[in-house]
């Protein structure tokens, strides 16, 4: 598997997105919206009414949300390509096995990364890894019934083990600070051309903070909140775990080095 199959591909989805998920009026939605109910802009063939002026309409949290291919996985193959506008009986389980395989997708999409980066490692973490990818795709398979009743909160706890020991394989370098930034609260901090290097930046804040000329080398980004922060001429092009989400939540510019895998968002201009 290769993470470009991991990529939502709108096209052969049914809009699920935009009716099973939850909005919260904030800076994120203009609305609130239960899960199941459709999001007012999402048309009869699927498609989003003002999709090209999502932001500007208070919908910037649109913009990022990516489901990693979940969306024509259980359209196209789970629920065989029933649609549930035609057929309403089904929309319940539809939608809530949309929200499980999301979060089988994002696994999948981290242990793809973390294999690509241990690739030449040697001892077992490889060999762990590809069991942990084989078992999360099997997982993947499973019919409408069975989806809802995995226990993803354990079988995500125990991927995040093998996740963190690629980290810290990877970013063990001795020329590098490695800092621990580890769930921190670094909501507008000026990291203005801080060395974070081999940093470890899981699940910390950064909102609006100040990341630019910052060298994330072999920085830990897994879970990072990059809403608003400036990336401006960053280095980000060996940062692990780094999602285009992540990207189009934040701000740079043409100079900000980004992996080959990811795209720069359109509005950095």
């Amino acid at each position: 598997m290769r993470q470009a199959d991991l990529r939502a591909d709108c096209e052969r989805c049914l809009g699920l997105c935009c009716v099973a998920t939850v909005l919260s009026r904030s800076a994120d939605f203009a609305i609130d919206k239960p899960a199941g109910v459709a999001c007012p802009h999402l048309r009869a063939d699927s498609r989003c009414d003002i999709h090209p002026r999502l932001r500007q309409r208070g919908f910037p949290g649109c913009v990022v949300y990516d489901c990693f291919g979940a969306g024509q996985m259980i359209v196209q193959t789970t629920f065989n390509q029933q649609d549930w506008r035609q057929t309403p009986e089904i929309a319940e389980q539809m939608f809530g096995a949309f929200r499980v395989m999301r979060q089988l997708h994002e696994l999948l999409w981290y242990l793809v990364e973390a294999l690509n980066l241990v690739r030449a490692a040697r001892g077992s973490l490889g060999e762990e890894l590809h069991a942990a990818l084989d078992d999360t795709e099997q997982l993947t398979l499973g019919d409408p019934q069975t989806l809802l009743t995995l226990d993803v909160p354990t079988h995500r706890q125990k991927v995040n083990a093998l996740l963190i020991r690629a980290s810290d394989l990877v970013r063990r370098d001795a020329h590098a600070p490695r800092l621990d930034y580890r769930g921190r609260d670094l909501v507008g901090k000026n990291l203005r051309g801080a060395d974070l290097r081999c940093a470890n930046l899981r699940g910390a804040s950064l909102l609006g903070a100040n990341l630019t000329h910052a060298n994330l080398t072999r920085a830990d980004l897994t879970g990072a909140d990059l809403r608003g922060a400036d990336l401006s001429d960053a280095r980000l092009d060996k940062a692990l775990f780094l999602t285009q989400s992540q990207l189009e939540s934040a701000r740079g510019n043409k100079a900000t080095r980004l992996p080959a895998s990811l795209t720069r968002p359109m509005h950095w201009g």
